[in-house]
This record gives C-alpha cells, sequence and structure tokens, in this order.
C-alpha cells in the first residue's frame, strides 16, 4: 500500500509538470518582430489596390497609407497553425466639410480568398459627418492546421485584409484618408490542434508554384508570399501530448488502486484451511 501511495505521488507531481509545460506552450507569445525604431521605420507605407497587389505587413506591425475615399486598399500578412489572430484599423478622415455619415468596412479572406467571419469585433462602422475618425476591428477563429476540403475553417497561410467605404454621399468619393492597420496573433496552445498537416500553406500560387519557379523567385519576394520569419510550422506537435501522456498515466494508476481496493486481504477468518 505504501508502495503504491509513492507511485501515486510521483505520477501526480509529474503530471503536475506537463500542466506546467502545457501552459507554458499555451501562454507564449507569437514570434514577431522586435520592437523599436528598426521595426517602426520598416514599417509599409503604402496599400495595395487588389489582392495581387496587397502590401505585406508582418505581425505586431502597424502599416499606414494615405489614400482617397473609395479606394480598396489591401494587405496581406502570414498566420500560422495554432494562432488566432485580430486585425485592427483606424481611418482618419478629412477635416474638410463632408455631406454625409460614411460606413465603413474591414474584410479578412484566406489563402483561396475565401471570407472568413469575425469572432468578434466591429468589421462595419459608420462615422458621422462630423466623426474625424473610425475604428474598426475583426477577431478570426482559430487557424487549424487541417480541416475538411468542404468545411470553411481557417487554414495556415496568408490572410488578405481589405479596408474600404461601402456606404457614403458621392459628393464625398475622392476625399483624401489616412489608414492604419495593424494585426496580432495570439497561440491559442493544445486545445485546438488537429491531427494532420496541409501538404503547403494557402499562399498565392502554392497550389501552381514549380521548384523551377521558387529557385528563380528573388530574396525580397519571400515576404511577399506571406511567409512566417521562422518557416511554417507543421503541425505535429502540440501539448495535447503532454496531457495525453499524463492521462494515461492517471488511467493506469486508478486502475491498479481499483484492484488493490477491490481484491480483499486474503481468505476471510471463519473459513477453515483447505476449505
Amino acid at each position: 500500500m505504501r508502495t503504491l501511495r509513492t507511485l501515486m505521488t510521483v505520477v501526480l507531481a509529474g503530471a503536475g509538470l506537463f500542466g506546467t509545460a502545457g501552459a507554458a506552450v499555451a501562454d507564449s507569445p507569437s514570434p514577431g518582430p522586435s520592437a523599436g525604431a528598426d521595426a517602426e521605420s520598416a514599417a509599409p507605407t503604402e496599400a495595395g489596390t487588389s489582392f495581387r497587389t496587397a502590401t505585406a505587413i508582418k505581425p505586431e506591425q502597424r502599416a499606414t497609407a494615405d489614400a482617397s475615399t473609395g479606394d480598396y486598399l489591401y494587405w496581406v500578412l502570414p498566420v500560422d497553425a495554432g494562432q488566432r489572430a485580430t486585425v485592427k484599423a483606424k481611418v482618419t478622415l478629412p477635416q474638410s466639410a463632408r455631406h454625409g455619415a460614411a460606413t465603413w468596412q474591414l474584410d479578412v479572406y484566406d489563402g483561396l480568398r475565401r471570407h472568413q467571419a469575425c469572432m468578434y469585433g466591429a468589421r462595419t462602422r459608420t462615422a458621422a459627418q462630423d466623426a474625424g475618425s473610425v475604428e474598426l476591428s475583426c477577431t478570426l477563429r482559430t487557424v487549424r492546421a487541417w480541416a475538411e476540403p468542404w468545411s470553411n475553417d481557417p487554414l495556415p497561410g496568408s490572410y488578405y485584409v481589405r479596408l474600404t467605404v461601402v456606404d457614403l454621399p458621392k459628393e464625398d468619393l475622392g476625399l483624401p484618408v489616412h489608414a492604419e492597420v495593424e494585426a496580432t496573433t495570439a497561440d491559442t496552445g493544445g486545445a485546438h490542434a488537429v491531427d494532420g498537416t496541409l501538404a503547403a500553406p494557402l499562399v498565392p500560387g502554392a497550389s501552381t508554384a514549380t521548384p523551377q519557379a521558387e529557385e528563380s523567385t528573388a530574396p525580397g519576394e519571400a515576404a511577399a508570399l506571406g511567409e512566417p520569419d521562422g518557416g511554417w510550422s507543421s503541425g505535429g506537435w502540440s501539448d495535447r501530448w503532454l496531457w495525453t501522456a499524463a492521462g494515461g498515466l492517471l488511467a493506469a494508476l486508478a486502475g491498479l488502486a481499483g484492484y488493490r481496493f477491490t481484491r480483499g486481504s486474503g481468505r476471510p477468518s471463519h473459513v477453515p484451511p483447505g476449505a
């Protein structure tokens, strides 16, 4: 009995270590560029006008652009498996007199250009005629390493951010505006992990790229395809393995304890020997 209690103590201590390791993995911040003057100076100051010309940005990087009211502004950023992305945008409206309210909208598309729904956030907002700015936000669902072909689950790869005005008086078209966009990513840990991984992330041209084309790619084009600095994760490891191992050990201990307590102490005292 003393040996069983000692074994249970050791295993429970190991399970505690597993839980600490899992929490450390889940709470670790997502990789991103270091904050400082260099990161700020490298932030893009222009936006693309279509999916093909979208400006590449990195997580935790604030991109700006000067445009005209009515333009479509596009950015692209990488989001890896197990990450939950939040995109925020701020539009500074012109100081000149406007003719009415304007409704701005923030949309996010994946590498297959499928529109991704927001878990929460205000992706559409109306600015009053005298408002100086309008802010929008969109928090996406956690990106999965793999999903069924028929599903619309977010997958690792490039994510396009589109900012535009969707409703305003015609007289206000063409007025100058200043846009700011910033995306952040948070690792959610193994709670959202799945078995399996994609053969290639959903980046532009991933389905038609050839080895010759990849070898001829210019050194500066990797960022334009939205690849993270450390590369894409394989999706084969998550802290769910730690919890699975700890659960298996605890189940084995429970079985041993149940057998120990239910088998009894041996022959009853009222039964004569040899009976």
